[in-house]
Order: C-alpha cells, then sequence, then structure tokens
C-alpha cells in the first residue's frame, strides 16, 4: 500500500505543477474599465476554438484529476491507519 500512496502522490505533485502552469499562462477574462468605457465588441460566430479555450480544457480537466487524487490519497491513507 505505500507504494501505490508514493505512486498516486507523485502523480498528483505533477498534476499540481502542470495547473500551476496552465493557471499562470492564461490571460485574464477581465479587461478592467477598457471593455466598459470602449465598448468591447462580441461576435455570436465560434468557429475552432482558439488557444485560450483549448487551455481552459486542459486546465479544467487537470484540476479535476487533482481533485480526484486527493480524496483517493486521502481514502487510501486512512484506510492503510487503521
Amino acid at each position: 500500500m505505500g507504494v501505490v500512496v508514493t505512486i498516486l502522490t507523485l502523480i498528483q505533485l505533477i498534476s499540481a505543477i502542470a495547473l500551476i502552469g496552465l493557471v499562470m499562462t492564461q490571460t485574464t477574462k477581465s479587461e478592467g474599465l477598457t471593455g466598459t468605457i470602449g465598448g468591447k465588441m462580441t461576435s455570436s460566430f465560434r468557429g475552432k476554438p482558439g488557444m485560450d479555450e483549448k487551455l481552459a480544457g486542459i486546465t479544467k480537466w487537470c484540476a479535476i484529476i487533482f481533485f480526484v487524487l486527493s480524496a483517493v490519497i486521502y481514502y487510501v491513507r486512512s484506510k492503510m491507519v487503521m
């Protein structure tokens, strides 16, 4: 069981580092006063997803993996104590 926890912890560490990197590379969604004063132009046409949408999807799945691994590691460690 100790090997399983170690492997899961390493995978969780890798996903945490990836999550930090992904969040830092994304652009912000708000433009501050620039969007409200200038009247930001929006289009209803949605073509292929751009880099921001792809990064958002990868970030979402990386966060889900991190959350699930955290729960699994907690569960496995709690069973090891008993």
